[in-house]
Formats: C-alpha cells, sequence, structure tokens
C-alpha cells in the first residue's frame, strides 16, 4: 500500500513540472502572438498617404490663351479647367517628359512664332497635339504640328516617298503660322482660331452658326475639341510653372539639342547609309536630325536643292561605322 502511495506521489509531481513547463513556455508564445497582432495593426494603418499627398489644385486667377481671359466664374467653365488641371498635374510621368522635351524643342519653335506674330501660347499647341514627337494620327496628320497631307501640299511643304517636310520642325512651324493667322483673320478669336485648328475651321464655322454664338466658351463641341483649349492652358502652366504642381528638375535633367552644321544636296543620293558614313555618323543618327527624309534614299531628278542636318563630333555613339 505504501508503494502505491509512492507511485502516485511520484505521478502528481510529475504532472505538477509539466504544468509549470507548460505555462513558461505558453507566456512568451502568447507575448508574440500579441506582437504580431499589433505590428500587423500598424501595418493595416500604413497607407500610400504616408510618402504621397494628392490634393485639388488651385487655378490661376489671371489663366488666360494668348492673353484672351478664361471666364472662370462660370461653373461649367470651372469644372473643365479643373479636369484638365488635375489629369496633366497628376498624369506625372507625361508632364516630366513634355518638360524634358519642351526644353529641347521650345528654342527651335518660339522664334519662328515670334517672327509671324503668333502668341507665344501656341507653342504649348504643339505639345497638346503631338506631345512633341513625330507621331502619325490614324486619319494620317502628321508630325510636331499634326499636319494633313493636303494641307501641307496647300501651305508649300513636299510631301511624298521620298520627302515629307511636315516632319521637318521648322518648315512645319511656319505652316503652322501660316494656317494660324489665316483663321485668326476669319474668327478674330486666338482662342476660336486653336479651336479650329484642332477640329477644322468649317467645323467650327458650322457649330457656331447652328448655335448662334460667336465664343469657345459658349460652344457645344465634341469631347476633343471641347477640351483642346483647356488642356493647352493647363500644359501651359504645368510647364511654366512645375515646381508649383510638385515637379522638380533641374536643367541637367532636360533633354538637349546636340549642336548641328548643315551641307546642301543637290543630286540624288543612292544611299543615306552611306552618306552619313563620310560625317562619321550611321543612317540612325542622319535620321533623328533630318527625319523628313523618309526613304533610304533620294531620287531628286529634279536637282532640287536640300540642306541636311549633321550633328557635330563627339556627341552619338556610333559604332565602327561602315565595317
Amino acid at each position: 500500500m505504501k508503494h502505491i502511495k509512492n507511485i502516485l506521489a511520484f505521478i502528481g509531481l510529475i504532472a505538477v513540472v509539466s504544468t509549470l513547463i507548460f505555462a513558461v513556455q505558453s507566456e512568451p508564445t502568447e507575448e508574440k502572438a500579441q506582437d504580431q497582432q499589433v505590428q500587423k495593426d500598424d501595418e493595416t494603418d500604413k497607407s500610400v498617404a504616408d510618402g504621397y499627398q494628392i490634393s485639388a489644385i488651385e487655378i490661376p486667377e489671371d489663366l488666360n490663351f494668348a492673353g484672351e481671359a478664361v471666364p472662370l466664374d462660370d461653373p461649367e467653365i470651372m469644372e473643365r479647367v479643373d479636369r484638365e488641371f488635375l489629369v496633366n498635374t497628376y498624369w506625372q510621368s507625361n508632364a516630366l517628359l513634355l518638360m524634358k522635351r519642351a526644353n529641347k524643342y521650345f528654342p527651335i519653335i518660339e522664334p519662328i512664332l515670334k517672327k509671324n506674330g503668333i502668341p507665344d501660347d501656341f507653342k504649348y499647341l504643339a505639345v497638346a497635339e503631338s506631345g512633341l514627337e513625330n507621331v502619325v494620327s490614324p486619319a494620317g496628320a502628321t508630325g510636331f504640328w499634326q499636319i494633313m497631307k493636303g494641307t501641307g501640299r496647300e501651305y508649300g511643304l513636299e510631301v511624298n516617298d521620298n520627302v515629307d517636310e511636315r516632319f521637318h520642325i521648322e518648315k512645319a512651324t511656319q505652316v503652322a503660322c501660316d494656317y494660324i493667322k489665316k483663321w485668326k483673320e476669319r474668327f478674330g478669336s486666338w482662342t476660336l482660331t486653336a479651336a479650329a485648328y484642332n477640329a477644322g475651321p468649317a467645323g467650327i464655322q458650322k457649330y457656331m452658326g447652328i448655335q448662334q454664338v460667336d465664343d469657345y466658351y459658349d460652344l457645344l463641341l465634341g469631347q476633343e475639341t471641347g477640351r483642346y483649349v483647356f488642356r493647352i492652358m493647363a500644359i501651359k502652366e504645368i510647364i511654366s510653372h512645375p515646381e508649383k504642381y510638385g515637379f522638380e528638375l533641374e536643367q541637367k535633367d532636360m533633354y538637349e539639342k546636340v549642336p548641328t552644321f548643315t551641307v546642301e544636296v543637290d543630286t540624288a543620293v543612292t544611299s543615306w547609309a552611306d552618306f552619313a558614313e563620310l560625317y562619321e555618323i550611321n543612317y540612325k543618327v542622319l535620321k533623328r536630325h533630318n527625319p523628313w527624309l523618309r526613304e533610304p534614299h533620294l531620287n531628286n531628278a529634279s536637282h532640287k536643292k536640300y540642306v541636311i542636318e549633321i550633328p557635330n563630333k563627339g556627341y552619338y555613339r556610333v559604332g565602327n561605322v561602315g565595317k
């Protein structure tokens, strides 16, 4: 009997010790679980807002296009303006690219506008049209100024398989100036002229007749043209005052125009690649500076004089030219 009591006492001791061990092991586990829950709650509380703030945008009170004021006291107009400021400010990658390209191409466009008496604001029309790239629209509008083939030929540009001067920034800008001056005389308003650049003068004239109004801000237009002038003004404001809209750029961040010299060609060219090799560049670099050359050769049976832009040496990696 005594032996049985001893066995029972031993079993009881083991049970007590086991309970103590489990309790000691459980406490850190529970603390760890609590810590994990706290950490999880902290992570849940974190958001994008911890490092990035999105806010409404204050619209400049003196907002205008080419000196023509925008009627911001009209709530419908104000909403349309606000939309373009929000869209173009918070599409940051696109805005940054436009700023970088503007630094490269505005110095080419600005003096041509000035020489023709066109308000400087029209350089932002080119930004709205093409993003300052030599793009081609589904309708065939081409280049920085999105000129149609017929319009280009009407205003003196050469447009064929060999050469398409709608891609020639200086010549295309001059055509845009001629076009803008013509329609300013007709509409009497720079704002309506800009709208006509987008929709076509016949379209704007038609809407004005149907709706019996003569102001862009009174016209009910399709979405693209209805947004067009507002988008130009938003782009103008953001590019002109980038820091005001949260953009931080230094001059070293900008795209720069490579210095060039010109050579004249008045004969056929059988291979532009061979021609490029004469100046220690390659075909790609030649086309980069002369995008209006559309084929790898030039027929030129009429011996017309063409001016070819060649970059100064040392600016491009051209590999082993001719090898």
